[in-house]
């Protein structure tokens, strides 16, 4: 069975293992892809577990299976990593997980921080990735400016 985090590698050689205890997440990027999986799987303990011991207090448990559970995952694509390699104690993982939640498609774009723990990557933090707004390059054509295609007409009656 393929992966449900998406890196084209079979389940039980990409996140099984870490979900399963069988083996510790080498980097950030790699207990990320696990938290995903064990989301679209109902796996709420490796969630709390993989959650630094300094956010556990907070952790509603029921909370998220209700939302787990009720979710159909999508897809998880990581825009970009930082830090998180052999000699870091920190790293931050960009990504975007798609779901559908109560019959509506959903996108979440999350900056997650990872810490490293006596060996081991914990998530700390998650800092939601706003819509960057759109910002228009070239001026705006007005509906009784020439067409920019060069027909010569309004742009109204040509490509508007």
């Amino acid at each position: 069975m393929s992966c449900l985090c998406g890196s084209s590698q079979v389940f039980d050689e990409c996140c099984g293992p870490i979900i399963a205890g069988e083996r510790q997440a080498p980097t950030p990027e790699a207990l990320m892809r696990a938290r995903y999986s064990a989301y679209a799987r109902v796996d709420i303990e490796f969630l709390e577990t993989s959650l630094h011991p300094d956010r556990r207090e907070d952790h509603d448990a029921e909370a998220v299976r209700e939302w787990a559970e009720e979710s159909e995952w999508l897809g998880l694509e990581i825009v970009s990593t930082t830090d998180g390699g052999e000699g870091d104690d920190t790293g931050r993982v960009e990504f975007v997980c798609l779901y559908e939640y109560g019959g509506e498609e959903k996108r979440h774009h999350e900056d997650a921080v990872f810490e490293r723990v006596d060996g081991q990557w914990y998530f700390s933090e998650g800092n939601v990735v706003q819509a960057r707004p759109f910002v228009r390059e070239e001026p705006k054509v007005g509906r009784n400016d020439p067409c920019p295609c060069g027909s010569g007409k309004k742009f109204k009656k040509c490509c508007g």
